[in-house]
């Protein structure tokens, strides 16, 4: 009996969880949006540290090399990276008008660009000394990421881009207006603005808990619900789990794009990505050491991811006005991407 009632529980705890996934990303868009103009920090950063900060997918790692599943570990950070961009950032763009992305999401990109390109011989050509050492790299580097936009974001000193180019054509307006906003941020009476941004912040963080929480309850139905379809490790991992640990990404950016939010949008896909390939990646060399229980990606795959990439760095430094026909193409992509995954790539790994 209990086996005749669990996919439909799973079933029902999956779309429940819907709901509380639509209500913490409502809550993080708009409290993100205005804390960051409160604090003068760019909603670039702000995005970096909270939705590009996949904590979510972390706790699905940690459980699944926990269980002696490292090839479901590998399958979601990668799987996870490709969604992420084929099947966030193409909703985003398919839901906006047209965007215009700001150097610093230029700059964030590009670098996720790079880092994609590092990771993949890594994955690819894995040996016990190359896991451990560009393991321990990326983990080590992400701290050094991470703590620097947090300190930034902490005390303010990377502004927005639109200020920056404001000041340069304003001159001493411009001026006038950073002393104010100074002055406000530094009154130390109990006036609104301060309870202001308490306020949104506390926002912010119970948004994010929200999004983890339900990001989490989605993973596990959904693993519950496919494992007992006998699918291989490694494409539940590449498509099924990343599609339900990314529903808070795709939301993002739907709602990102729809408000005109490009900024949030870029660190939504860009710093997700870097998360994944990053500190996700790098506990799953460091952990396996090269040695997967269920085999490893193929090269399919890290194709589509590093093409995908490439794709989502492009768009971002020249394709802003053509963002809706970009995201078609981008769905297209993905949808092709899962196609195959089953009818050719799954079959090799059978």
């Amino acid at each position: 009996m209990p086996q005749d009632t669990s996919i439909p529980y799973d079933i029902s705890v999956f779309v429940s969880t819907l709901f509380l996934l639509e209500f913490a990303t409502d809550k993080f868009i708009s409290h993100t949006a205005k804390l960051a103009s409160l604090i003068n920090v760019s909603e670039l950063l702000i995005g970096l540290v909270t939705a590009g900060a996949e904590w979510e997918e972390l706790a699905v790692v940690v459980s699944s090399l926990g269980q002696g599943r490292s090839s479901l570990a590998l399958g979601n950070v990668i799987g996870a990276s490709i969604s992420n961009i084929l099947g966030a950032f193409s909703l985003g763009l398919l839901c906006s008008g047209d965007l215009e992305f700001d150097r610093g999401s230029r700059i964030y990109s590009l670098l996720t660009l790079v880092l994609t390109t590092l990771i993949i011989p890594v994955v690819y050509y894995s040996s016990r000394v190359s896991c451990i050492v560009c393991g321990s790299i990326l983990i080590g580097g992400f701290v050094i990421y991470f703590v620097s936009i947090g300190v930034a974001v902490v005390k303010g000193v990377l502004i927005s881009p639109e200020d920056s180019d404001s000041d340069s054509d304003d001159g001493d307006g411009d001026d006038d207006g950073d002393t104010e906003r100074t002055a406000l941020l530094n009154n130390p009476s109990p006036g609104p603005p301060r309870h202001a941004i308490t306020h949104h912040a506390l926002q912010l963080v119970f948004g994010i808990a929200a999004l983890a929480l339900s990001a989490y309850i989605l993973a596990h139905s959904a693993a519950s619900i496919t494992t007992q379809l006998h699918i291989s490790d490694i494409s539940f991992g590449v498509v099924v789990l990343s599609i339900a640990t990314t529903l808070p990404e795709k939301l993002i950016s739907v709602v990102s794009g729809y408000r005109g939010r490009g900024q949030i949008l870029v660190a939504n896909c860009a710093g997700s990505n870097i998360f994944l390939l990053s500190l996700c990646c790098g506990i799953v060399l460091i952990s396996t050491r090269g040695e997967l229980d269920k085999g490893t990606v193929t090269i399919g795959e890290l194709a589509v991811l590093w093409l995908s990439t490439l794709a989502f760095t492009v768009t971002v430094w020249f394709g802003g006005t053509g963002a809706k026909v970009i995201g078609v193409v981008m769905v297209l992509g993905y949808v092709a991407f899962i196609v195959l995954e089953y009818a050719v790539i799954h079959r090799v790994d059978l």
